[in-house]
């Protein structure tokens, strides 16, 4: 592929090369080849991924994590094995997380007709690549309160 491209392409070929790599993309050549060559954003869906797998799926690891939800509480007391629950909770967070990655692939929903909203995953140009540090918060508290009001239910205990 590097050889049929200009200078432009294989600058920014290489740049994303050595960038999936740098994460620990073992053979990061066909995402490469997509990015360039039919302006997919890869490397902006793996460090999305990569960002949602360490939170939300691997996020259930962590000492206190379960113990957080009331219910998590109340089902060790009630017998119910630690690292069974942490198995359930990253097994539904690994489903949420693909399915919210499919609605994105997607681009917008299927079933609303008559509504011209979507979405997109994309990069930023390579200039503005600049992370704004986030100020911690609970890993629910965000979710809790927009499916709150999503829904119009109350929190789940």
């Amino acid at each position: 592929m590097a050889d049929s491209l200009d200078v432009s392409r294989r600058a920014a070929a290489d740049s994303l090369r050595a960038q999936l790599s740098a994460l620990g993309v073992t053979d990061p050549a066909d995402l490469v080849k997509s990015e360039v060559m039919e302006d997919v954003p890869q490397l902006a869906r793996f460090v999305l991924l990569r960002s949602l797998w360490h939170g939300a799926i691997d996020g259930w690891t962590g000492p206190g994590s379960l113990e957080q939800l009331p219910a998590a509480q109340r089902l060790p007391a009630a017998g119910a094995d630690r690292e069974d629950l942490v198995r359930l909770a990253r097994a539904a967070a690994y489903e949420a997380v693909f399915a919210t990655l499919d609605e994105l692939d997607a681009g917008g929903d299927a079933n609303v007709m008559g509504v011209e909203a979507g979405w997109v995953v994309t990069s930023p140009p390579a200039p503005s690549l600049t992370r704004v540090p986030r100020a911690p918060r609970s890993k629910h508290s965000v979710l809790r309160a927009t499916s709150i009001r999503a829904s119009g239910r109350d929190a789940i205990p």
